[in-house]
């Protein structure tokens, strides 16, 4: 019983531990993305693909809304629609010139983000993962700025 007891304790550390910080996987370059950069913090998380017209357009303005947000507790990060991995992912990403994190994962169950059949779309969230908007179609930096302003209450 005693084992059994002690057993059952190492399983629930295990698992209490695993559960410390979300995994969020492999960026486009196969690097780990460590749970501080995207847990207690506001995302921007665009979906975009190749074959995606606006994305194509999008993404510029997404590149440099990452570098006006640097230093501020707010990250972008992408995500393939079609879900590519590995090399296709990174020649994908290189091929549209994404200079953000583009995560191999997609992070939807983690943040309850719902499927949407149009592209592009950006989904804001706040520092709890809680997502307080989904912008569909084409967007500017400007724009998802103004938004995070207006969520933010700043």
């Amino acid at each position: 019983m005693f084992k059994r007891l002690m057993a059952l304790a190492a399983v629930t550390a295990t698992l209490m531990l695993a559960g410390c910080g979300n995994d969020y996987g492999v960026d486009q370059h196969g690097q780990k993305v460590a749970s501080e950069r995207l847990d207690k913090q506001w995302k921007v998380i665009n979906y975009w693909a190749e074959w995606c017209g606006p994305c194509r357009v999008e993404i510029p303005e997404l590149n440099a809304l990452e570098k006006q947000l640097q230093g501020q507790s707010v990250g972008v990060f992408g995500v393939n629609f079609d879900g590519l991995q590995g090399k296709e992912l990174s020649d994908a990403a290189t091929a549209l010139g994404i200079t953000f994190t583009v995560l191999a994962q997609d992070p939807a169950e983690v943040f309850d983000l719902p499927r949407s059949e149009a592209l592009p779309v950006t989904f804001i969230l706040d520092e709890k993962g809680k997502v307080r908007a989904q912008l569909l179609g084409e967007q500017t930096a400007a724009g998802v700025l103004a938004k995070l302003k207006e969520l933010k209450g700043s």
